[in-house]
């Protein structure tokens, strides 16, 4: 292959764009990559094409090798299948939904389990048909409130999703291990900087669920892992150590104190301690609790439902762990305070919700037998020896405080939680029978009777997973693309006219027959510091350098990510980037 830049459909940039935030939306755009169309919507230009495509061909072998089978459902989708799974009510918002002319519903897909299942359903009918797991790479689509970062958070993106269908559970694990297999081998590939992360299944249902997560400083994830064992999880995943439980009788009845211009932790603990409030010294946020009101509307209802949750003082409600717990309902913080005058704002106790019919969940650090200082539901008043499992007992527990770094771990009694931020470029989840369930798969089993077949589900974000190993792989000249991925393996820059020109095209030539994939600047309207300057932009590994030393028979050849420069005959060169680019090669194309 060789492609020629002065033909090329391809304009770089010698500044940021003003809406782009982060390196590889920034670098994308100015190598010339991709181009914006629409919020969270992208052209490929024709570089961006061939490293999509190199994802894509690495992703689609290593599915294939595994004996996943691939298949092309549509996009557009009719709404029976989802509102037979309940997903149409439950994706809410995050989905497009149309009407075509017969005002019947249609959804622009998201994801396919229900196709999946129903193609199943169709096509096998005895357990002879099974194992079988099928796969596609194919657009999807989720309406984003706020599309951001270029590729890692768009509306229309290429996923590849794959479905697994066994008879048993023992069959669900293998597939599950394999597919786990392969998308390590995937992302080590790819050249990414990963981790393995225990997930929540979320909206997809579900049991055991795992992420892989490309580390880097702007990744919307954070996850965790610990210095002495090799539990790693996603903060919406992690457990919490709960203390052992105490006697409820064994402290003093709760007393209520005047604790006035006392609404935050902070002026409340002052207080505490300087008035020994029930007769102790010491107090800190820790000895608090905290009581936070949020509200929760469940899929197709509709209004929302106040919720409390109480964790210690000394903790902070993370919203996106509460999602996680509480999907598909959704999560906002508490504003019709007049509608609920039993809510005492700042002076919110647990004594009296279940009273109102309040919801109350409480940090698994809340269990029976502890005291604590908290709200007494009356301005200006708060209460020492409000005991869990005596003064309020509360509806069950939810992870929802903030991790810390620090934090002990929950599988190890040695080591602490460290915390990372990352992209996900995959996601993998046993999803069980609630989609073979929704729409009755059953087959005949081995003895004459009917099974019903358990299902996992694999997913890659491809068009993402270009992002991340962008955001990983520049530096402050523009792009370093591994070898897997590049656009092209080699970037001859002519530096300049004439014999410079015709000499750089006619080694192009040579290594396209040779099986390399070549980009050669053959621009005579740019001087050869943009060339060179264009060249570290677009990221391309090797770039050989056309320049004064042909007439002695030397080009240049410049490595772009350690900057190592030689100088090599010009009648060598074909040979020595032949070798290199097939040392480098795994992806046969």
């Amino acid at each position: 292959m060789l492609l020629r830049m002065s033909t090329l459909l391809l304009r770089t940039l010698r500044e940021d764009p003003a809406d782009a935030e982060v390196p590889s939306h920034r670098l994308l755009l100015r190598a010339g990559y991709v181009r914006r169309a629409a919020p969270g919507g992208y052209t490929w230009l024709p570089l961006g094409k061939l490293v999509l495509d190199r994802i894509t061909a690495i992703v689609r072998g290593e599915m294939t090798a595994i004996g996943d089978q691939e298949v092309h459902f549509p996009a557009l989708l009719p709404a029976e299948p989802y509102r037979t799974s309940g997903r149409w009510t439950e994706y809410g918002d995050d989905i497009f939904t149309l009407a075509d002319r017969k005002g019947a519903d249609h959804l622009l897909a998201p994801t396919h389990e229900e196709l999946a299942a129903l193609l199943v359903k169709d096509l096998f009918t005895s357990y002879r048909d099974f194992p079988v797991t099928l796969f596609q790479i194919q657009t999807k689509f989720r309406d984003e409130a706020r599309p951001r970062a270029g590729l890692l958070r768009g509306r229309e993106f290429l996923m590849k999703d794959a479905y697994s269908f066994d008879l048993d559970d023992a069959g669900l694990q293998a597939a599950y291990d394999r597919h786990r297999a392969a998308y390590e081998r995937v992302f080590t590939r790819l050249g990414l900087d990963f981790t393995t992360v225990h997930a929540m299944s979320g909206a997809m249902g579900g049991s055991a669920s795992e992420e892989f997560l490309a580390a880097t400083p702007v990744g919307e994830d954070t996850f965790v892992g610990c210095t002495a064992c090799d539990y790693a999880a996603n903060t919406e995943a992690v457990v919490t150590r709960a203390p052992a439980a105490g006697d409820p009788d064994a402290h003093p009845p709760a007393e209520t104190h005047d604790t006035p211009e006392t609404p935050t932790i902070a002026a409340l603990v002052e207080l505490a301690e300087a008035r020994k409030l029930g007769g102790r010294t010491g107090w800190t946020a820790a000895d608090t609790l905290k009581n936070v009101v949020l509200t929760v509307r469940r899929p197709g209802a509709e209004q929302a439902e106040p919720l409390v949750i109480g964790l210690p003082g000394d903790r902070e409600v993370d919203l996106k762990r509460v999602e996680a717990v509480l999907a598909p309902a959704t999560v906002a913080v508490f504003e019709d305070w007049d509608a609920h005058p039993e809510l005492v704002r700042g002076y919110i106790g647990p004594q009296i919700l279940a009273k109102h019919g309040i919801r109350y969940l409480v940090d698994p650090r809340v269990v029976p037998g502890t005291a604590w200082l908290t709200g007494a539901n009356e301005p200006g008043r708060h209460a020492t020896d409000v005991v869990c499992g005596r003064d309020f007992v509360p509806d069950g527990t939810i992870e929802a405080a903030e991790v810390r770094p620090g934090d002990p771990c929950p599988a190890c009694d040695a080591g602490e939680l460290t915390i990372r931020r990352g992209i996900e470029v995959g996601h993998i989840f046993q999803l069980g029978r609630r989609y073979t369930d929704a729409f009755a798969v059953d087959v005949l089993g081995p003895e004459g009777k009917p099974v019903r077949p358990t299902m996992g589900c694999y997913g890659i974000g491809v068009s993402r997973a270009v992002a991340a190993v962008a955001e990983q792989h520049h530096d402050d000249r523009g792009l370093v693309w591994p070898a897997a991925v590049a656009p092209c393996d080699v970037h001859l820059v002519a530096a300049g006219k004439g014999p410079q020109l015709d000499a750089a095209l006619d080694l192009g030539g040579r290594l396209a027959a040779a099986g390399l994939r070549v980009l050669v600047d053959d621009r005579t309207h740019v001087s050869a510091g943009v060339k060179f300057t264009d060249a570290e932009l677009i990221g391309i590994p090797r770039a050989v350098v056309v320049g004064r030393r042909l007439a002695d028979g030397y080009v240049e050849l410049r490595d772009r990510a350690s900057g190592e420069r030689a100088e090599v005959p010009v009648e060598d060169i074909v040979e020595r980037l032949r070798d290199e680019v097939g040392a480098t090669r795994h992806d046969g194309v």
